[in-house]
């Protein structure tokens, strides 16, 4: 089959079936090991089903209305990308770019200079032809368990549009990467991200999805590996700000080496539901990690974010903290875990959920949790919900605010806390600028 399909072909190929993975594979030319994977991979997503109402993980998640059936792999070659505008690059000096619309890639970039140091980085559909040998080493190896449910399956099988960045020992890129990922009108998205910090590497990823429109509708179904190497520094911001409309699904894994540190911030403003599973693992002697947590929600959205602290080794610190705001009949769902392993002694782990609701419908739910099989840690966990103080709304009307800007800088203040630990000011403005856009009056 050319690997360009002609739109009446695409039509009768909507939906996950044998014949539309086929098509897809046929339309790829990828190199065999990866299509054997892809192929066990898709052997299993069909023995799964998709998630019971009923599961634990999915009981508060409501999916009935989700109809698979209407969506598309990304077959063929990409027509007529409209441009979409990042938030977090700018005003910032990029080390190399790489984007991706409806799960194809368009445009990667990358610095001479890194490149010469061996900095590997770009569309993953791309380096699987130039670097297979390198990425076959890592792809699905430690950072994601594509069994795991049907969305981890299938993601495996029909991934498409991803990213990857590789950074060689010892090498420090002291300038950010992006790497934006885009849907237009209604198209599914299937993109994976893979990032590998090697021995005293260092690097800072900025990371974003996006539609179109405002209201967009589509589906993700993505994943997120890191992988991080003893003594590395890795700092990764993750913005999902999909339309209104999008069904997103994410598996999203990092596992740290002997004294490796990772500073992860994730920022959810977009898509009609949202379900995502976060992982860290800390697997190495002395490992560090720090996880902000950025949620807010409007209209009908609903966000749910599963995570879980592992720690495996001994004398590692985790430390997770979300935040939530949530107006109009709005919901979030937090449920995080910390486990810790028998040999994990002198552990120190700490998760917080804070949820801040900005009118009477909407609703926040938070379950956090331990797990401890060893005797000598330090584990703790905290969360709160609460109202806006309506004395905080007069004192700032009486100085001369509108109800709507008094509540803009409240929500701005509750999540302050997580902006300080942005170390970019840049994508700090940003952030907090496409979230007070989004404010309206407390009631």
């Amino acid at each position: 089959m050319s690997s360009t399909v002609s739109s009446a072909a695409t039509e009768s190929l909507v939906g996950f079936t044998q014949r539309s993975f086929e098509a897809f594979l046929a339309s790829r030319n990828e190199p065999a090991w990866l299509v054997d994977l892809r192929r066990r991979w898709w052997d299993v997503f069909q023995t799964q089903s998709w998630p019971a109402r009923n599961s634990e993980e999915w009981i508060r998640t409501d999916i009935r209305l989700f109809k698979p059936d209407q969506y598309q792999l990304p077959i063929g070659s990409l027509e007529a990308a409209e441009t979409t505008q990042p938030l977090l690059n700018v005003g910032v000096q990029l080390a190399g770019s790489t984007s991706a619309v409806d799960s194809r890639p368009v445009k990667s970039i990358l610095d001479p200079k890194w490149a010469a140091k061996g900095v590997v980085f770009g569309s993953l559909d791309q380096l699987v032809h130039t670097h297979g040998d390198l990425i076959r080493r890592y792809l699905f190896t430690e950072a994601m368990n594509p069994a795991y449910d049907r969305f981890a399956s299938l993601h495996a099988a029909c991934w498409s549009g991803g990213q990857f960045l590789y950074v060689p020992r010892g090498v420090v890129i002291d300038e950010p990467v992006h790497m934006l990922s885009a849907l237009h009108h209604g198209g599914c998205d299937m993109g994976h991200t893979l990032v590998v910090l090697e021995e005293g590497a260092e690097a800072t990823v900025l990371s974003e999805t996006a539609s179109h429109g405002e209201k967009d509708a589509g589906m993700h179904c993505g994943a997120t590996e890191v992988i991080q190497r003893a003594n590395s520094r890795l700092r990764l911001v993750s913005l999902q700000n999909w339309g209104l409309g999008v069904w997103h699904f994410a598996h999203q894994k990092a596992v740290l080496g002997r004294d490796a540190s990772l500073q992860w911030t994730i920022a959810a403003i977009g898509s009609r539901l949202a379900k995502v599973n976060q992982h860290v693992e800390l697997a190495g002697i002395g490992a560090e990690s720090q996880v902000n947590g950025v949620l807010f929600s409007e209209d009908k959205q609903h966000l749910s974010y599963h995570t879980l602290q592992h720690h495996k080794a001994p004398q590692c610190i985790s430390d997770f903290l979300y935040k939530s705001a949530l107006q109009d009949k709005s919901r979030t769902v937090w449920r995080g875990m910390i486990k810790v392993d028998k040999a994990a002694q002198k552990t120190n782990g700490y998760q917080r959920n804070d949820n801040l609701l900005l009118s009477a419908t909407s609703r926040a739910d938070s379950i956090p949790g331990l797990e401890i099989e060893a005797d000598d840690v330090r584990c703790t966990h905290g969360s709160t919900t609460g109202k806006v103080d309506e004395e905080l709304i007069f004192y700032a009307q009486a100085r001369g605010f509108t109800r709507k800007e008094a509540t803009r800088m409240i929500v701005t203040g509750f999540f302050q806390q997580i902006f300080d630990r942005i170390t970019l000011e840049q994508v700090r403005d940003a952030l907090g600028l496409a979230i007070s856009r989004r404010v309206r009056e407390y009631v």
